[in-house]
């Protein structure tokens, strides 16, 4: 900062800097999410069963898409590190050994899906809703080793600071799924799997056409991607599942919390099982702007770590901050003013608008909270400090918010409120511990860039 800019005009420079990063990311990860509206919708039309299945395969489906982001996030702040410290040329490397991982990790998920299928009957999915669920689930499991893929590539990308691609084959998928899903839904009357299919063909275009990007542009060139084959090698596979890990872990936490919700909720009946996939998804897609910006912090606290500015890494953060506050305000004012016409989109049930009304009323209260462990989690993960905020998300979503929201939304009979007053707290405390973490840590000295 030069000694005559005020610091209020740095925090906007750095705003600005943030937000061009960021819009992309948040545009992309807005595509994704409106894959599952378009899903929700299409359900929806279907008939309330269709929703309902729909609502409960999704849930599961997003243990596979949490588990796959929070390890595969091991891959940006690796390369931004690197391509902070001017140590372009180990990032290929770095990146086909992120591929095997991604490749392993998709096939055990695949698995892990068709597994969750057959678990819907022991969990208590009403027997109304559990026949189409699991052949949703059956369906889209198809597509979990291109998920995982496809998050490789993108991660790779987006640690360079290259974003646009996520936004481009974000919507391109988006373009995609929306006349695949009616086509085998309504034409060849698939139903519920004909959704899970056309997401699973859309994510093997989406994977193709990234990995052709990659491989042709300019602008990846220098890195080495595909310059020769490496078979998988234990040490850095190792190194990027120490750092990985954890925030598998900790992304797990947070959305199984919002998964174990609506399990729980998947015993109350349809109407409340569509009512709460209504308001999540609508929740979830104003988390989109929050979720791009800490992203967009990540690699820039990782960048600034791999050049040794400390001051840098403080900016970046503050920067991330500011946008995600203001985000989260827009989004809070929007789900309490909009909430009715909001929940008509997705169904014409009274019941269920009304309820669905009532629920984002609760998710207008969770966004300032949501947003900010978004981004203390985004400028940790940065610094490559995983391990205690895995231990913050396990004690703050399953040790406080989820037992809270059993016991007042199941034990004490206030159904889906009760369950979501439960999410509160477990975001309010994960937020207030993780802002804590980061800002302790960043006033320390830089950690070295290590990369087996």
């Amino acid at each position: 900062m030069s000694h005559s800019e005020t610091r209020a005009a740095r925090l906007l420079r750095e705003m600005r800097v943030s937000f061009v990063l960021a819009l992309p990311l948040v545009l992309g990860q807005a595509s994704s999410m409106a894959m599952n509206i378009v899903d929700t919708v299409l359900a929806g039309r279907h008939g309330p069963v269709t929703l309902a299945a729909v609502g409960v395969g999704s849930a599961v489906w997003s243990v596979v898409i949490l588990v796959s982001i929070g390890v595969l996030m091991a891959v940006p702040p690796t390369v931004a590190q690197l391509n902070g410290a001017g140590r372009r040329g180990e990032i290929g490397a770095v990146f086909r050994q992120a591929l095997w991982l991604a490749l392993a990790l998709g096939l055990g998920l695949f698995f892990v899906v068709r597994g969750g299928a057959l678990a819907l009957a022991p969990m208590g999915i009403t027997a109304e809703a559990r026949p189409e669920a699991e052949a949703f689930l059956r369906a889209i499991s198809w597509g979990a080793p291109a998920l995982a893929l496809y998050f490789c590539l993108r991660n790779l990308s987006e640690g360079i600071a290259w974003t646009k691609p996520t936004m481009v084959f974000g919507i391109a998928g988006l373009v995609l799924l929306a006349p695949l899903g009616y086509g085998l839904m309504f034409g060849l009357g698939l139903g519920a799997a004909g959704l899970g299919y056309a997401v699973a063909v859309t994510l093997y275009c989406q994977t193709v056409a990234l990995w052709a990007y990659l491989w042709r542009s300019p602008r990846f060139a220098d890195l080495g991607l595909f310059d020769r084959f490496d078979p998988p090698r234990w040490a850095p596979i190792r190194a990027l599942l120490a750092l990985g890990l954890p925030m598998g872990v900790s992304v797990f936490m947070e959305g199984s919390l919002f998964v174990a919700t609506a399990l729980l909720i998947g015993q109350l009946g349809t109407t409340q099982i569509a009512a709460h996939q209504i308001a999540i998804l609508v929740a979830s897609l104003a988390f989109m702007v929050p979720l791009g910006v800490a992203m967009a912090t990540t690699v820039r606290v990782g960048h600034a770590v791999g050049a040794g500015d400390p001051s840098a890494v403080r900016w970046s953060a503050a920067a991330g901050y500011g946008l995600a506050m203001i985000a989260q305000t827009v989004s809070a004012l929007v789900l309490v003013s909009s909430a009715g016409w909001l929940a008509s989109l997705f169904t014409a049930d009274p019941a269920v608008i009304a309820l669905a009304t009532l629920l984002m009323a609760y998710a207008a209260v969770f966004q300032y909270p949501d947003g900010l462990q978004a981004l203390s989690a985004g400028a940790l993960r940065g610094l490559k400090d995983t391990r205690v905020p895995m231990f913050i998300t396990v004690l703050a979503y399953w040790g406080l918010g989820l037992p809270l929201g059993y016991w007042l939304g199941v034990v004490g009979g206030r159904g889906a409120p009760g369950l979501w007053t439960g999410l509160i707290l477990g975001l309010s405390v994960a937020a207030t511990l993780l802002f804590w973490r980061f800002w302790r840590l960043a006033t320390r000295p830089l950690p070295p860039v290590r990369v087996t």
